[in-house]
């Protein structure tokens, strides 16, 4: 036998194994059914004997007497089961639609591409920001498009609101379109595109529909706002929708390795040299990616900013990683070709649609831009981010500064009055306070796992009462309404079902000591700023950076550590000294 009768043949058996698979979670739903329906048919053969005559006596009057309301109970109980799968809406994935006029060559290469590899075309494409892609059913009810006058839902033009889609949607990860090229997005979307096949089998979708209406009762009955009535008997519901759903669990998850299988196997058919190459791009994908969120977009989204152009700047972090590594050299070539956000009508706003997206998953912004959630372009950054980043935590600091009663001016050098550098050095090297102020309540609601012998007392001290000071500040933006959507109603779009946010936050909560260390280097940029005319700069890799003399003062770090950890202000010193800062100087804060 050839390799490739071979691989026909194995993804042939995957198949198989799917749809045997299918079957035994279809076998769940029919046992439970059976064991629904089996007091009712005892209750129709009592019943019946009864008034034919053929069940006399006073023990079948007993059993018709106990089975008929047992019966009638089992019956309500499981249509009221039933009710509440069928109308439970399955977790839908946020992304951004993508409508056929808004990337008609997309969609001519996916379904191209389909034609390919002999299986049905997705029915629609949306964008996710992040590095994955896959095939999503959305075929129940609830996820049916809204009405014609809504433009944004993601079927076909043309296509009747009222039908929903029979092939699943495909999702992209919005990072591929803009790294990527044209060849290799189709190769990678190969063996994606290929599961639409065993997708359309009656089995397959059936099983599917049926484990995503339990998921979805099991999320249904575990809501917090229910009344207590309405909670205990959908208490019930979902003690039964997890027994079916341990039942299936093990069925339901062989098939889908099954499906994956079989369209594993039948995408090798077609760029198969060329998804090797797209795999590698994919690795490289998800580190820039990584970088971009955690380093450069973090800060912007704590500063209520939000980067309106994350996917082209992927593309910067990636070339500046390709300049960096020399394993990567090869990489930068690539960019002479054509890249796979070229299949877009409007990169621009799609881009900008999918960093808003990016925000609200990874950061639990708003759903619009407002006052206090405002886009930010990447020429703007420095400024905008950086600068007001450094100006707004020195300004904190101060602020705490004060409530310790610590004084504006050094005694020896008889500095001006007015925030600098040096009350800071000089709170950090001074012997501890015999009698220190109690650190605010709040701090026992706010993370506090700095270790203390990794400190001096002072540094400590501030940074616990830093920590307190940012959860106050949390406390509050969170009490107040984030834009004028909150205070309307649910989002009614079926397809973002995404109102608890972050779905996926980037780091865990910071720590006191990470916080102080954040604040004095804020404190020395301002002073470089404000002195010697230093500048805030990004860099696409590391985020916020400070240039001096437009080079990055990438020294700086170490020197901020030795003096909270070990209190001693001379590295620190000598740095500023090399520089030109002067620390006695006054700076301006936010």
């Amino acid at each position: 036998m050839s390799v490739s009768g071979a691989r026909r043949e194995q993804g042939a058996q995957g198949a198989q194994g799917a749809r045997a698979r299918a079957l035994a979670v279809l076998h769940v739903r029919s046992r439970a059914l059976a064991v629904a329906l089996l007091p009712a048919a005892a209750a129709v053969i009592l019943l019946a004997g009864g008034s034919t005559g053929h069940l006399p006596g006073p023990g079948w009057d007993l059993a018709r007497r106990i089975v008929t309301p047992v019966a009638v109970l089992v019956l309500l109980l499981a249509a009221g089961v039933a009710l509440v799968v069928a109308r439970a809406r399955p977790a839908v994935s946020p992304t951004v639609p993508i409508a056929e006029e808004a990337a008609p060559d997309l969609y001519r290469m996916v379904r191209d591409l389909a034609d390919r590899l002999g299986v049905p075309a997705p029915s629609a494409i949306a964008l996710t920001p992040d590095c994955d892609s896959w095939l999503e059913d959305r075929t129940h009810p609830a996820h049916a498009p809204p009405p014609p006058e809504d433009h944004d839902d993601v079927a076909h033009a043309g296509r009747s609101a009222r039908r929903a889609p029979a092939a699943p949607v495909l999702v992209i990860g919005s990072p591929f379109l803009w790294w990527m090229r044209v060849a290799e997005l189709r190769a990678l979307l190969a063996p994606v595109v290929a599961g639409t096949g065993p997708s359309a089998h009656p089995d397959i979708a059936a099983a599917r529909r049926f484990v995503q209406g339990l998921d979805a009762a099991v999320a249904v009955s575990s809501a917090p706002d229910r009344g207590p009535v309405f909670r205990a008997v959908l208490a019930g519901v979902g003690w039964v929708a997890r027994l079916l759903l341990h039942g299936s669990r093990v069925h339901a998850a062989e098939m889908e390795r099954g499906v994956a299988a079989a369209a594993a196997e039948r995408a090798k058919a077609v760029d198969y040299g060329l998804r090797i190459v797209a795999q590698e791009q994919v690795g490289l994908a998800y580190a820039g990616w990584d970088r971009l969120l955690t380093r450069v977009a973090l800060p912007a989204w704590r500063m209520g900013r939000w980067p309106a152009r994350l996917n082209a700047g992927v593309v910067a972090a990636l070339t500046e990683l390709s300049r960096r590594d020399r394993l990567a050299e090869g990489f930068a070539s690539r960019l002479g070709e054509r890249p796979a956000c070229d299949l877009l009508e409007e990169p621009g706003a799609v881009d900008e649609a999918t960093s808003l997206l990016a925000a609200r998953l990874f950061h639990g912004g708003p759903a619009e831009a407002g006052p206090d959630w405002s886009p930010v372009h990447w020429g703007d950054y420095p400024e905008e981010v950086a600068g007001r980043k450094w100006r707004t935590d020195a300004a904190r600091l101060h602020r705490i500064l004060d409530t310790l009663r610590v004084p504006l001016a050094d005694e020896e050098t008889q500095a001006s009055d007015g925030p600098t550098l040096a009350r800071v050095l000089t709170r950090l090297t001074a012997a501890p306070d015999p009698h220190p102020a109690p650190v605010p309540a709040v701090t026992a609601v706010a993370p506090d796992d700095d270790d203390p012998a990794g400190g001096t007392a002072h540094s400590a001290a501030l940074a616990a009462r830093l920590t307190a000071e940012l959860a106050r500040e949390e406390a509050a933006a969170a009490a107040v309404p984030a834009g004028p959507q909150s205070a309307a109603a649910p989002d009614p779009d079926p397809l973002r079902d995404d109102r608890a946010l972050p779905l996926f936050p980037l780091q865990p909560p910071r720590t006191g000591r990470e916080l102080l260390a954040d604040h004095i280097t804020a404190m020395v940029c301002c002073a470089a700023m404000d002195t010697v005319g230093a500048v805030p700069g990004l860099d696409w890799l590391d985020g916020p950076t400070l240039l001096v003399g437009g080079a990055r003062a990438t020294d700086l770090p170490p020197q901020v550590l030795t003096l909270i950890e070990d209190g001693d202000p001379s590295g620190l010193r000598s740095w500023l000294t090399r520089q030109g800062i002067r620390p006695e100087k006054p700076v301006r804060l936010a």
